[in-house]
């Protein structure tokens, strides 16, 4: 939320793009619903659980007038990142995902964990329980690496400018 209102500072409506059988759902509906009461946005929650429902989903927020669409984290939604795309810039919505691969396919851009940060940490327990480790043994760690990732060509083609400042924020930026 916090970022589509850096990025699109106008929006007062925000779409929030769910599939139902996700297991996060209910509580990407709940964070971002709070998020946007606590700055006076109205959420739009859309399902699409398969390809053929993304149209219709992307054309009932174009309808409503949301000014961003959240994308959250999903299997079917990342096996389909390239329609995603295709249908937010077709109906002029800018998306926000947690995924680079997403905004590599022409989304707008995404905010999330590192995975490649994380593979190496996951490699590094691999390595100390090959080498005799317990599981149980070894501390949980948090990620602790975070990337915004702008699409500048899909920025353009939505008419959004975006400033120096928020350009030096990115720690990617695919033009």
């Amino acid at each position: 939320m916090e970022l589509a209102l850096d990025f699109v500072p106008q929006a007062m409506r925000i779409g929030l793009l769910v599939n139902p059988a996700g297991a996060n759902r209910k509580l990407a509906i709940a964070q971002v619903e709070a998020a946007g009461r606590t700055r006076g946005v109205t959420t739009l929650v859309e399902d699409a659980r398969s390809a053929d429902e993304l149209a219709p989903a992307f054309d009932r927020l174009s309808k409503a007038n949301v000014q961003v669409v959240i994308v959250p984290p999903n299997g079917m939604f990342i096996i389909q990142r390239s329609l995603i795309a295709q249908l937010a810039l077709a109906a002029g919505l800018p998306t926000i995902f947690q995924q680079p691969q997403d905004v590599a396919a022409g989304g707008f851009l995404s905010y999330g964990v590192d995975e490649t940060e994380n593979s190496r940490r996951a490699a590094s327990y691999v390595d100390k329980i090959l080498k005799g480790a317990k599981p149980g043994d070894l501390p949980i760690e948090f990620p602790t690496t975070i990337r915004l990732v702008l699409n500048l060509k899909t920025a353009k083609a939505l008419g959004i400018s975006i400033s120096r400042e928020m350009l030096l924020r990115a720690d990617e930026v695919i033009e």
